[in-house]
């Protein structure tokens, strides 16, 4: 199963890459969609297939481009996976942002949880997590794209701490938790629940280690939040 990206979203991003910096030059609308195609068949491949297990000729057959239409926008291999990279943090990311941006209480939180299990469900735990794949592979082989991920995984962690902040800035949680600490250990259940659900082809293991997760900041919750969840 591959996850096709939608090809104006690809476009946009690519084109707002083009402009910035100055160090590219600006693309003609057919360009953009060209290095757009090849781009969203490059990241299907690679999260369906793994990076390594990928070629150029394969994103050169996948994206219906000529080989010199691939290396017009693309230098080599390791050009393409940075901007696989790039791209998939960008769809991370922004379907994070839409729900922890809001985040503020505990059922947040839940609702949070559920949206990340049922949407590993929809492909039985396969390929894992977009971001984590991608780590998993290349986290000890390519310095550049180490620093890259673990950039993402920063901003990933850092929109989870802001809200429990806001949970703790409104009472949900009580004055002794601690933000970062509590997002550190969601993340590390996000990404190891992914893993196993991975290898199991079944959810559950990401359910349970989320849901112990979530148990540790229910622990911080103030006593008149804990006494309702109770009720």
């Amino acid at each position: 199963m591959t996850v096709l990206l939608h090809p104006c979203l690809v476009t946009s991003l690519l084109v707002a890459h083009a402009d910035g910096g100055g160090q590219s030059p600006r693309l003609t609308a057919r360009g953009a969609a060209t290095r757009a195609r090849i781009l969203q068949a490059a990241a299907d491949l690679m999260y369906a297939k793994g990076v390594a297990a990928t070629t150029m000729d394969d994103v050169r057959v996948a994206s219906g481009t000529s080989k010199s239409q691939l290396y017009q926008h693309f230098s080599d291999k390791d050009a393409v996976v940075r901007e696989v990279i790039s791209l998939q943090a960008s769809r991370v990311l922004e379907r994070q942002r839409r729900r922890l941006e809001r985040l503020s209480s505990l059922r947040g939180l839940e609702l949070w949880r559920d949206a990340i299990v049922q949407r590993n469900a929809l492909r039985n735990g396969a390929y894992g997590c977009e971001l984590g794949s991608l780590a998993n592979e290349l986290a000890d082989r390519d310095e550049e794209s180490r620093v890259a991920l673990a950039a993402h995984f920063r901003t990933w962690k850092a929109l989870l701490a802001a809200g429990l902040a806001r949970m703790r800035e409104t009472g949900e949680l009580g004055p002794d938790a601690d933000p970062g600490w509590l997002a550190t250990g969601i993340m590390a259940a996000v990404q190891g629940g992914y893993l196993l659900a991975q290898a199991e082809r079944d959810v559950r293991p990401m359910e349970i280690a989320l849901d112990m997760a979530l148990d540790r900041v229910r622990g911080h919750a103030s006593g008149s939040t804990a006494d309702a969840d109770q009720m």
